[in-house]
């Protein structure tokens, strides 16, 4: 690009952006005026935002967006580098192929430049490091944990923050997702196979508005579960459907339909979300998750599905609780 042009903002990603900054700008002066820091440190794009995820586009250029990276330092480091390190890169450009300085929101502070790897893994975690027992896990905020484990690591010299990285990648241990599937079979069956229509008949407009809703945010996130990855935040939630292989492209289409279709259009909405059960529970049976295919209503498998986890204590735990 020449200097000063600026490249369409339809035609590149926060994430690319990122990484390019990094090569062209932050990596030459770390590497000749921080050698040391250069061996030990991590470097990436992982967080919040929809750049993060690469969901981002033109009109969430308006906050948050511009020349940046993550440079993550164990706490030894940050606390012996820290400081210089960022005045150092504080002083570099701030416009880059024509994008200016990163617009930072009042609530965009601590997301990207020189950051201590605990404090930013606490920030998502309620841990420094990755849970090492399923009661850990169960603390944790699955939006959270899709945050910690989005976007790219560019360069991790030292291995550690990377180590986290990946654990936590490998997805909750099988107990964990097991309760949490059991909690969706309950949800999605009296939200919306047997809550929707009911109030709907009762002329409950709100009260059937609220079911279907519910209907719609558990089932995307049974979807998130069979296929073993994160939810993200709502605003990214179905549109990352499409991303997943099993049960998501249909679904994508299929809860897209449901919404689309008149409130008054009742039993095609009811068509939809029956279609979407038998889906789930198909899915269900070919993961061995369940042995037999009883019936199309989710409710009835939530117990059998919460029985069959090890942990006697989570067994024990309410279906219709994760």
């Amino acid at each position: 690009f020449l200097e000063g042009e600026k490249m369409d903002s339809n035609k590149i990603k926060g994430l690319e952006l990122s990484k390019k900054y990094f090569e062209e700008i932050y990596l030459p002066v770390i590497k000749s005026e921080f050698p040391e820091v250069f061996e030990k440190m991590a470097a990436g794009f992982a967080g919040e935002g929809s750049e993060c995820f690469g969901f981002d586009d033109e009109i969430s250029q308006d906050h948050d967006f511009g020349p940046s990276c993550c440079i993550w330092l164990t706490q030894e480091d940050y606390e012996k580098y820290g400081r210089k390190l960022s005045n150092t890169l504080e002083s570099l450009p701030k416009e880059f192929m024509g994008f200016r300085a990163l617009n930072i929101s009042e609530w965009g502070n601590d997301r990207r430049g020189v950051l201590n790897m605990n404090d930013w893994y606490y920030k998502f975690l309620g841990m420094e490091t990755y849970p090492s027992n399923l009661y850990d896990w169960r603390l944790i905020p699955e939006t959270a944990l899709a945050a910690a484990t989005n976007g790219k690591v560019f360069v991790d010299k030292l291995g550690e923050f990377t180590k986290i990285r990946d654990k936590l990648s490998e997805y909750f241990p099988e107990d964990i997702r097991l309760n949490k599937i059991a909690t969706r079979c309950m949800k999605i069956a009296q939200s919306g196979q047997y809550n929707f229509s009911r109030c709907m008949k009762r002329n409950e407009i709100v009260a059937a508005r609220m079911a279907e809703t519910e209907f719609l945010d558990e089932a995307v996130h049974m979807i998130y579960l069979l296929n073993r990855r994160y939810k993200p935040f709502y605003k990214w939630f179905h549109r990352r459907l499409k991303e997943l292989p099993i049960l998501g492209e249909k679904t994508y289409m299929m809860i897209e339909n449901l919404v689309k279709f008149s409130f008054d259009d009742v039993d095609k909405k009811i068509e939809i979300i029956e279609e979407i059960c038998r889906d789930i529970i198909t899915e269900l049976k070919r993961q061995k998750i369940i042995k037999n295919v009883k019936n199309d209503f989710l409710l009835d498998y939530g117990p059998e599905i919460q029985r069959s986890i090890a942990d006697e204590k989570l067994r024990n735990w309410s279906p219709w609780l994760d």
